[in-house]
């Protein structure tokens, strides 16, 4: 019989920890949470100190039946739980409903599921740290307190159904913000000169600078008018020649925000699923028996620390220095940390970078191998030398106008071997040669064309400029920026098109309403500090129940003040178009859970809904009658079909297009892949690149 009980929260976390420990050691899973507060009342009695009431969670009852059949039989039980808030709060409420001694050295943590890192963690076991316990409990209770009474205001208002959450309502107050930004942009033209310079055969580019020394703006055509004519011959004069050596730094390993931003801009991932596989990375892959059976792969991936650990400091610089020589190896750096980090963990890091990608790759799904990469690369490029750009600068006159041309190559590729920064715009940098230039020399002009532009509105924001504002200004926590994006689009307050961040009526209407009655619940400063208090909590410096009463006893007559004076809103179906062939009243467009959708005016007499189709302008292939349109699948990914389905069945993932395959006459889809769309046949092997 096992001496000992460990209880985790999942069952792959359990099943890579008792690898580890031996016959000694039985591990369980609890599932997550096994007590919460309910979910048919607020549960926090305001009268009484703000007192928590908790209840197991329906449908634990059979697991916490288990959980303490095994405890009875153990000699000692340790909590294992993720090392977070969170995790601290799940092992406070097993150790309540088992009735382990609260006093006792039953917490145990590890910040990576390996072996060393296991068996160093067990023995040195703590007692339960209660203002981590404090700082969750306190986070829950407020958003308990803000949810449980503006949402019934809400449903009383505006429309049942509807929610306010205090982190998610900033972030759709953001969303909104941009939107009005966008709208209420004005664009102005500006132009630049574009010039193509030739010396001995070599061509180069050079754009407009300015006259006489100063930079200058170019508004209109006119002024661009008056700078070409004053040219006076097709030859410019080299006046300066500018020479310097540039380093760049690499960046930073992985923290929670950063790999989510990342995963999006290299891998197209969400950042939910950036979290749910960095999740089974941590938790152990099972990589056979050859490589060491079931293994955790990266470091806790949710930290705001871009701390280190100077074990693997060492064997990070072991490896580069035996794979890629001595000159790649950084300069040991300095552990300054991100203000405002609270530094518990380490970084997002593999925990091993003997573990190479492509070593392990038959035995991960494509998703955790793209992932895995992704953060063993910015890992070990963080760890290396700097790269050395040789950068070049010329300035070229002609009766007193001034080009400028710039050129860079890279002299030294240091860090950039292995792993280069993503960026929002999805410009790469290029290399762009100048040949050898001389202050004295002249150059030919080849052709000099200007360019008229408008400035452009600021860009909605997707997920990964989302996650890195909200982080930036101090919202949230690693922890909340995956759900708060996710339960956003679920409320409906928000939608996703092209990747963008566009808001909806029903997000803007609520947002008005929460400005105007509880502004500081969409306030970004307001919202920032109460996350820095509650983090005070979490170091000892803070009661929560002072910070919770502090914030009820102003947000209290806010609330009576808007039960009394908010006005019924009433959001209006929008009409469709045309009749329910049922019973013959107008259809309309309604929200639902999953977005909007057609359904008769005329409910609940008649219940008759239909899915909004978008056309593509493509005859159905299979049939030849009805148009193909635009459909979801249940998880949300989009799929090609006819619109007469069920009476024909035609499907497809790819996107079809009107033109048949000129080989074999069958319709052609459009592919996208690596960010370029293919044109391919649905039936034989003909391809082309499209217009």
């Amino acid at each position: 019989m096992s001496k000992y009980l460990v209880i985790v929260e999942s069952p792959a976390k359990a099943k890579t920890i008792e690898r580890y420990l031996g016959k000694n050691y039985t591990v369980r899973a609890s599932n997550g949470h096994v007590r919460d507060l309910p979910k048919s009342q607020m549960g926090v009695d305001v009268d009484n100190n703000y007192e928590p009431k908790y209840i197991t969670i329906r449908g634990k009852g059979e697991k916490l039946k288990e959980l303490r059949k095994e405890a009875k039989k153990a000699e000692k039980i340790y909590l294992a739980a993720d090392p977070d808030r969170e995790g601290e709060a799940i092992a406070w409420h097993l150790a309540h409903a088992l009735k382990v001694d609260e006093t006792s050295d039953c917490r145990v943590v590890f910040n990576e599921i390996t072996k060393d890192a296991i068996k160093q963690s067990f023995k040195q076991p703590r007692k339960i740290d209660y203002d981590l316990v404090d700082a969750q409990q306190a986070r829950r209770i407020l958003d308990r307190l803000v949810g449980y009474n503006i949402s019934p205001l809400l449903w009383k208002k505006i429309k049942k159904g509807l929610s306010a959450g205090r982190v998610q309502s900033v972030a759709v107050k953001m969303i909104n913000d941009r939107e009005k930004e966008i709208k209420a942009f004005k664009p102005e033209e500006y132009w630049s000169i574009e010039a193509q310079f030739l010396k001995d055969k070599e061509k180069f580019t050079g754009k407009f600078y300015g006259v006489d020394g100063k930079k200058l703006e170019l508004k209109n055509e006119t002024e661009v008018k008056d700078i070409t004519n004053k040219l006076t011959e097709d030859a410019f004069t080299i006046s300066k020649v500018n020479k310097r050596e540039r380093r760049r730094n690499p960046a930073k390993p992985f923290i929670t925000s950063s790999l989510q931003q990342d995963a999006a801009r290299k891998l197209n991932f969400r950042a939910r699923k950036t979290m749910m596989t960095a999740q089974q990375l941590y938790e152990g892959i099972d990589l056979g028996r050859k490589a060491g059976g079931i293994t955790g792969l990266i470091t806790y991936m949710r930290t705001d620390s871009t701390r280190i650990s100077d074990t693997a400091i060492g064997e990070a610089a072991t490896y580069i220095e035996e794979k890629y020589g001595k000159e790649y190896l950084g300069p040991k750096q300095k552990k300054k940390q991100q203000e405002g980090a609270q530094d518990a963990h380490e970084a997002v890091r593999p925990t091993s970078v003997l573990i190479e990608p492509s070593s392990i790759k038959d035995a991960l799904s494509n998703d955790q191998y793209k992932l895995y990469k992704l953060i063993y690369e910015r890992f070990l490029a963080s760890q290396m030398a700097p790269a050395v750009m040789d950068t070049m600068t010329v300035h070229l006159n002609n009766n007193g106008v001034e080009f400028r041309a710039t050129g860079s190559k890279v002299k030294f590729k240091g860090f950039m071997k292995v792993y280069v920064e993503g960026t929002d715009n999805n410009k790469k940098e290029k290399e762009s040669f100048l040949p050898d230039l001389n202050e004295g020399e002249k150059v030919t002009t080849k052709d000099i064309k200007p360019n008229q532009h408008f400035t452009q509105p600021p860009p909605r924001y997707t997920e990964a400029t989302l996650v890195g504002t909200m982080e930036k200004q101090g919202l949230g926590r690693p922890s909340t920026y995956a759900p708060t994006l996710e339960t956003i689009q679920r409320r409906g307050y928000v939608k996703l098109d092209n990747r963008r961040f566009v808001p909806t009526e029903l997000g803007e209407i609520v947002v008005d309403v929460l400005v105007e009655y509880f502004p500081e619940i969409t306030n970004v400063d307001f919202t920032a500090d109460m996350e820095t208090q509650l983090d005070s909590i979490e170091v000892g410096e803070e009661e929560w129940k002072k910070i919770i009463d502090d914030f009820y006893q102003d947000f209290r007559p806010r609330l009576e003040k808007a039960e009394e004076e908010m006005a019924t809103i009433e959001i209006k179906d929008e009409p469709v178009g045309i009749d329910c062939e049922k019973c013959g009243h107008p259809m309309v467009y309604k929200m639902g859970r999953y977005g909007k959708f057609m359904a008769c005016s005329n409910f609940p007499e008649c219940r008759n809904t239909k899915p909004i189709l978008k056309k593509i302008g493509v005859t159905c292939p299979t049939c030849k009658d009805g148009e193909i349109v635009e459909r979801k699948s249940k998880k949300n990914r989009v799929f090609y079909g006819c619109e007469t389905y069920p009476k024909c069945e035609f499907v497809s993932w790819d996107k079809p297009i009107a033109r048949s395959c000129p080989k074999c006459e069958e319709y052609l889809v459009e592919k996208r892949a690596k960010k370029k769309i293919q044109v391919k046949c649905s039936n034989c092997e003909y391809e082309e690149e499209a217009q």
